[in-house]
């Protein structure tokens, strides 16, 4: 479960190697083995990009050993529907064995049925030795000698055999594990740096009575895996042997870069391109910026300082002549301030998370440390929420506080929680592992109010207690009429216009972004990232004073909505490309799991306008206060 949270990661870097890619901490204290100590592979969930719903490895009938016991899982791993536990693969280090059987199992009904829809939604199983994820190595579809590699394997395979028409479902009964490790050259100890399988399907045969301490099987001679009876059909009552191999390979590859196989990025050019095309839009705006800044407003600006007379001031147009409305209040100001809270939590959340991830803290092999990482900063950074939001509640001259307060605290973790709520639900509907347990959800629950809302506030009350912050100029206490705005100029358009440069920023790394997420690959090229944000942070705030300048030109003060919903809805074209996305690129066919799309998507899309319509407000907020105190006001 809300593994698309996870693009809330876009923000900040401490450095940048030169590569552009961040470097990472392997996560966990080397281990040495001797020759001849005991290895354990233990299994993950059952995941399908079909579906989207992982299942416990256990659900579906394979081998289980006498205890199943789970490993230690943190907040994240349980969020994303993570389920490691021990399981019959056990061998020893250098040892290899061949045909070694794990046991035999004859299917039931429920068994067979389970199998069959695992294989027709295409799930594929996940293990783990030494924090390996074992990979499956194939042929690259462009043809290079390079070797590419799948995320586990799948649980079978659907297919017609000696000359029937019919198609009938296979299981992959047998296992050929490959360790390859790197051997230190004064001792004789080794560090396990890859983990490799190829599964077969195999109808094995054995000799009659079946005896479980010593089975002679007939089906699986040394040399070779691939018997000659077929694979193994999946049926009621059908019996299935699991066996598997061992083999060992010596690797030039050293531990600490042991997760270089996972991490492989073979479209560079692609992210360099995304940079390129975001840089493009950034000068064309900087250049706006730039051409409103440096000649038309010092112009202003100096026009505006040499007027002698009343009547000179009063033939006057362009944006002085708002000066006694520019700082009124806005409507709902409130919930203004309650956006622009919440907006610098995300922003703050974003920042640390995406300095941990550069820093290397949240590597892959750090399972749902990432995930874990942002619920916890979230929760902390609700003192910057409270501050930021009573500094602004405080300068509208507003008087409940802690009304306001207690909306900055509620109003968007509350939307969230509902869909995340909703989509749990589902989630539990289908027995899907990745259905957050009622003591995970008791402890976000406590997380949210044990401690965000006490340090929301804190923040709140050491906000409104530091003085207001002046305007530059005075109020009137009469509104000035609107003039009537061209068709360019109105809300609706200018607001949708305005999201399409920042959108068109980060579209080409979102497609990256999407694809880790919803086709479960590793994303972890921050150093791209950092770029990109940062330049979808720049292209925020410059499309937005932009467009602020042309609506105080036309004399229209209604800034302070306009410029937060002029960077926020970018969030729009990110959900529509979301759909796009969904339609093209993915083949969901459950309608739960559909609904587990569109409603994490639009939690992304929702936190996304959060963040960019804060980052616009701030922008347009400096910049009217900039210009209004260069002018001087009779």
């Amino acid at each position: 479960m809300g593994r698309a949270v996870r693009i809330a990661t876009l923000f900040l870097a401490l450095l940048i190697l030169p590569s552009v890619q961040s470097f990472y901490l392997p996560g966990v204290a080397p281990r040495d083995f001797q020759r001849g100590d005991e290895l354990q592979v233990k299994v993950n969930k059952l995941s399908s990009t079909k579906t989207q719903l992982p299942y416990d490895y256990y659900f579906l009938n394979y081998c289980k050993p006498d205890r199943i016991k789970n490993s230690a899982e943190n907040l994240g791993e349980v969020l994303r529907g993570d389920r490691i536990e021990n399981s019959v693969y056990v061998f020893r280090m250098r040892e290899e064995e061949s045909c070694k059987v794990a046991c035999l199992k004859k299917l039931d009904a429920e068994s067979a049925k389970n199998f069959k829809e695992k294989i027709d939604d295409e799930y594929r199983v996940n293990m783990i030795l030494d924090n390996l994820p074992v990979a499956f190595p194939r042929q690259r579809r462009d043809g290079s000698q390079l070797t590419s590699y799948e995320h586990g394997y799948r649980v079978g395979f659907k297919g017609s055999y000696t000359g029937s028409k019919d198609e009938k479902y296979f299981i992959y009964n047998h296992l050929s594990f490959r360790v390859m490790y790197h051997k230190d050259p004064e001792t004789d100890a080794a560090r396990i740096v890859g983990f490799e399988v190829t599964p077969h399907s195999i109808s094995h045969e054995y000799k009659a009575p079946w005896n479980e301490k010593n089975p002679q099987l007939t089906t699986c001679p040394k040399n070779s895996v691939q018997g000659t009876t077929g694979p193994q059909e999946v049926d009621t009552d059908k019996e299935i042997i699991f066996t598997y191999d061992i083999s060992f390979k010596a690797s030039d590859v050293k531990w600490a870069s042991r997760w270089d196989t996972y991490l492989l990025m073979n479209d560079d050019q692609i992210h360099w391109f995304s940079i390129i095309n975001s840089l493009m839009i950034v000068l064309f705006l900087s250049g706006m910026v730039a051409m409103i800044m440096m000649r038309t407003l010092y112009k202003d600006i100096a026009n505006y300082n040499q007027l002698e007379t009343q009547d000179e001031a009063q033939e006057e147009t362009g944006w002085k002549l708002v000066h006694g409305d520019v700082f009124r209040p806005p409507t709902n100001s409130g919930l203004l301030c309650v956006y622009i809270g919440t907006g610098v939590q995300f922003f703050g959340m974003a920042l640390v998370t995406m300095i941990f991830a550069l820093l290397g803290f949240l590597s892959p092999s750090n399972r749902g440390g990432l995930m874990t990482a942002m619920v916890l900063l979230w929760v902390f950074m609700g003192l910057f929420a409270g501050y930021s939001s009573a500094r602004l509640y405080k300068m509208f001259k507003g008087t409940e506080w802690k009304r306001n307060t207690l909306k900055t605290a509620f109003v968007f973790p509350a939307i969230v929680f509902f869909v995340f709520f909703v989509l749990n639900a589902l989630v539990w509907g289908e027995k899907s592992s990745g259905a957050v347990p009622f003591g995970t959800m008791f402890a976000l629950v406590f997380l949210w109010f044990g401690i965000s809302v006490p340090l929301v506030f804190v923040g709140s009350y050491l906000g409104y207690k530091k003085p207001a912050i002046e305007d530059p100029v005075k109020t009137n206490k009469i509104p000035r009429q609107i003039p009537e705005q061209a068709w360019y100029m109105q809300p609706v358009f200018s607001i949708l216009i305005g999201g399409i440069l920042p959108f068109g920023a980060v579209f080409i790394e979102l497609f990256f972004i999407l694809t880790s997420i919803w086709l479960n690959q590793f994303y972890y090229i921050f150093g791209f990232l950092f770029i990109v944000f940062v330049i979808l942070l720049i292209t925020c705030a410059e499309i937005t004073i932009v467009l602020c300048y042309f609506q105080l030109c036309s004399e229209d003060y209604h800034w302070w909505w306009r410029a937060y919903l002029t960077a926020g809805s970018s969030a729009l074209y990110l959900f529509l490309y979301a759909i796009f996305y969904y339609f093209t690129k993915l083949e969901i066919t459950k309608l739960v799991s559909g609904f587990l799309y569109f409603g994490y998507m639009l939690i992304v899309s929702y936190a996304f306008f959060v963040l960019t319509g804060t980052i616009g407000f701030y922008a347009c907020f400096w910049f009217v206060r900039k210009i209004y105190s260069s002018v001087k006001i009779d």
